[in-house]
């Protein structure tokens, strides 16, 4: 396994492998960029295919939150765990507790959270091992931080409606959501309370089923959701789905969703400018999660953590412009804003 020459190690700080025989408990922990604070990152627990794809997912993963962090404008660093595993199978309060051991002994430096696999209660578990994780249950906080999350995405898919076809609201708008779960679900929920037409596909028949039940939208195969003539597609899956091969499917007009990560390459941001589509940079629109995670720790006021999601449209807006004005995809123009502000402690 390559790491100092793996194509996605971008200067990161630190990066742990951690084992622990008496669980079974096999783990990543990348520290992509402190220079505004602690790395904050959750903590995925996923059946991958090889370690080489843990450890590529990681390394993505930690420095989106450092580029998150950044251009939410919180005082944070960009970390990231992943447990190697099925959820379904493999999870354990033991290897959720080892886990938490091996958080404790970077002292701080890393904070974990729940992510896809992982539940607020999987961080009750972690929680007796470390104090530095975030995303437990408590009566103080009403909102639960997948909330958070969606509803941040959902205004920003309000401000990319309103820059590209000048719609204030999303009513009779349609928008194609791949992924339905903690996070897509509450996204469909906002989206079918603002009227947008909404088409829906998820690898969860169950859970699918469930969802159209209440919120009646258009069921649509796994595949499909890449050649619907929509106005918005909104990847709240895992990360890659934007590729040289699902881009020229692409019968959307703008792509804003919940996932992370959702370029496979960098250039494919370029693909979808050259077609004419807006994107949404993944780190930007997605961060309310962060946000609500930050709050969490320093002090929870729902107030100020309203505040902090507006904002997400306004980057997205400022984003928008700069691209047009620059003639470069709206990622590099993130990026290069997020390195500015990393670097600018």
């Amino acid at each position: 396994m390559v790491l100092f020459n793996h194509p996605e190690f971008d200067g990161h700080e630190q990066v742990v492998f951690s084992y622990d025989p008496i669980s079974g408990l096999k783990s990543i922990i990348a520290i992509h960029n402190t220079n505004l604070g602690p790395a904050l990152g959750g903590c995925r627990f996923w059946n991958y295919a090889s370690d080489e794809d843990a450890l590529t997912d990681v390394l993505r993963l930690s420095k989106g939150m450092s580029y998150k962090s950044a251009m939410a404008g919180l005082p944070l660093g960009g970390g990231k765990a992943v447990i190697l595993g099925n959820p379904s199978l493999d999870k354990t309060p033991e290897k959720l507790m080892a886990f938490g051991r091996h958080v404790d002994q970077l002292n701080g430096r890393y904070i974990t959270g729940e992510d896809v696999g992982t539940l607020p209660q999987d961080m009750v578990v972690v929680s007796t091992q470390t104090k530095y994780v975030t995303g437990i249950p408590s009566s103080k906080i009403k909102e639960e931080c997948s909330y958070v999350t969606a509803l941040g995405v959902f205004k920003g898919i309000e401000a990319s409606a309103l820059h590209k076809f000048g719609k204030s609201s999303l009513a009779g708008v349609k928008v194609s959501v791949q992924g339905l779960g903690q996070v897509g679900g509450w996204l469909v929920q906002l989206l079918h309370e603002s009227g947008a037409v909404i088409y829906a596909t998820d690898v969860n028949q169950d859970r699918l089923g469930k969802l159209q039940e209440k919120y009646r939208f258009h069921h649509v195969d796994l595949e499909d959701i890449y050649t619907l003539d929509v106005d918005v597609f909104a990847p709240c899956a895992l990360g890659g789905v934007l590729n040289e091969r699902t881009i020229p499917k692409l019968q959307c007009k703008i792509v804003a969703g919940c996932a992370n990560n959702q370029l496979l390459s960098p250039s494919d941001a370029t693909l979808l400018m050259e077609r004419d589509i807006l994107y949404a940079p993944d780190y930007v629109i997605n961060a309310g999660g962060l946000i609500h995670s930050y709050y969490e720790l320093t002090g929870y006021d729902f107030e100020v953590v309203h505040n902090k999601l507006n904002e997400i449209p306004k980057t997205l807006r400022n984003v928008f412009k700069e691209s047009e004005k620059k003639h470069q995809s709206t990622q590099e123009i993130s990026d290069r804003m997020a390195v500015v502000r990393m670097s600018s402690r």
